[in-house]
């Protein structure tokens, strides 16, 4: 071996050491770090649990939370709800002891047409403060009054009639051989008074408010039709989910102020077995609000007049001068000035053709026209007949026996 090849080799000898050296250091950090890297997947692993722990724990509370609040709701709803009934039972209690003042003035003062008309129209007040009542009481789970005689279904549309402010506005059209089975006859009237409140109240002041009566092969439709602006399809679409529930409807949802109108008509649709729809449009581009009553609630029993130990008011009003007073029609009563009236009848002897035969004569015209000229004033005696022949016909579907409970009706 030379000297030359002496440095050499050491300087070999030093660099392989130095490889073996970076060698053993890079295995030992490679082993260092797999080691990390195991650790790290155990912790990510058991953070990914804890993470489903909590996921599942925080669910669970979630739908706890969803099921307490919900029960706390419901509570109050029905806190709410037993509150309201136990209030207008009262109220209800109280108007059906004013009603019986309000008639027994009447048959008192009756002879009196100022004072008699006076009393008329705190009746008709009364018993809008009554439908009222009735709605809450329905809302809140109480059970309408009972009957126990049926009513003609003209009667109960006139009831229906009797029961909101602008009567005066409500033609009722058509006739039916059929009545109203005694359960039902309150529940309609009711219905119908509100959908007619509705036709009144969003259609414009004087515009008429037609009721038409017309029998379908499944029973007797009362069709409602209005002059009024109509409805757009978000609110045609909750009235019918209000028309036909499928929940308890929640009094805190009707808004403020409360609308009671179809969620009344619809509770008691579904718990008597009728339907009810405002999706057609009237032929006035109004809404046309339909109340159809099936075969079951109809019968074809005629409604029993009322006992004549209670008629000595209506004995009064009868006595009165009639001779300019028309028979009891389906027209307004009182038509106020510059509003729509039904063109009179003509009166005088009957025409009669070249043969002998009689001239048919047109009917007064369905569709209205304003009055420019004032109406005839009538007397004090005529307006006490009127108010009398009309409120003989919405007494007829009104007078039950007053009840409260889950009895069927």
């Amino acid at each position: 071996m030379t000297f030359a090849q002496g440095p050499l080799l050491w300087a070999l000898v030093v660099v392989a050491l130095i490889a073996v050296g970076a060698v053993l250091r890079a295995r030992k950090t490679n082993i260092g770090l797999r080691r990390q890297n195991a650790e790290l997947h155990q912790q990510r692993d058991m953070l990914q649990r804890q993470r489903d722990e909590l996921h599942v724990a925080h669910t669970s509370l979630t739908h706890q939370h969803s099921a307490e609040l919900a029960e706390v709701r419901r509570d109050a709803e029905e806190e709410t709800k037993a509150v309201l009934k136990a209030a207008v039972r009262t109220l209800q209690g109280l108007a059906d002891e004013q009603q019986v003042v309000i008639q027994n003035a009447q048959k008192k003062y009756g002879d009196d047409p100022g004072m008699l008309a006076d009393l008329m129209a705190i009746d008709h007040a009364n018993s809008q403060f009554g439908r009222r009542a009735q709605g809450i009481a329905v809302l809140c789970g109480g059970w309408l009054g009972r009957r126990e005689t049926v009513a003609s279904v003209f009667d109960v549309a006139r009831s229906a009639q009797g029961r909101i402010r602008q009567f005066d506005r409500v033609r009722v059209n058509g006739q039916v051989n059929f009545s109203v089975v005694s359960k039902a006859v309150e529940p309609v009237a009711v219905v119908l008074a509100e959908l007619l409140a509705n036709a009144t109240n969003y259609s414009a002041p004087g515009a008429p408010v037609e009721i038409n009566i017309q029998a379908v092969p499944t029973g007797v439709c009362l069709i409602v039709d209005d002059a009024g602006l109509g409805m757009g399809q978000e609110e045609k679409d909750r009235a019918a989910a209000l028309l036909a529930p499928q929940a308890a409807i929640s009094v805190s949802s009707l808004g403020i102020p409360p609308q009671f109108g179809f969620a009344v008509s619809g509770v008691l649709a579904a718990r008597y077995g009728f339907k009810v729809s405002v999706d057609s449009v009237s032929p006035y581009g109004g809404v046309r609000a339909v109340v159809l009553l099936p075969d079951e609630l109809l019968t074809g029993d005629v409604p029993s007049p009322p006992p004549v130990a209670a008629g000595h008011y209506d004995a009064e009003v009868a006595a009165l001068p009639r001779r300019q007073a028309p028979a009891p029609s389906p027209t307004p009563l009182f038509p106020p000035v510059g509003q729509p009236t039904v063109a009179p009848q003509p009166t005088g002897p009957i025409a009669t053709t070249a043969g002998g035969l009689p001239k048919r004569r047109r009917k007064s015209p369905v569709s209205v026209v304003p009055s420019a000229e004032p109406g005839p004033v009538r007397s004090n005696e005529e307006t006490a007949s009127r108010l009398g022949a009309f409120q003989r016909g919405t007494r007829s579907g009104r007078d039950m026996t007053t009840t409260e409970g889950p009895e069927f009706q």
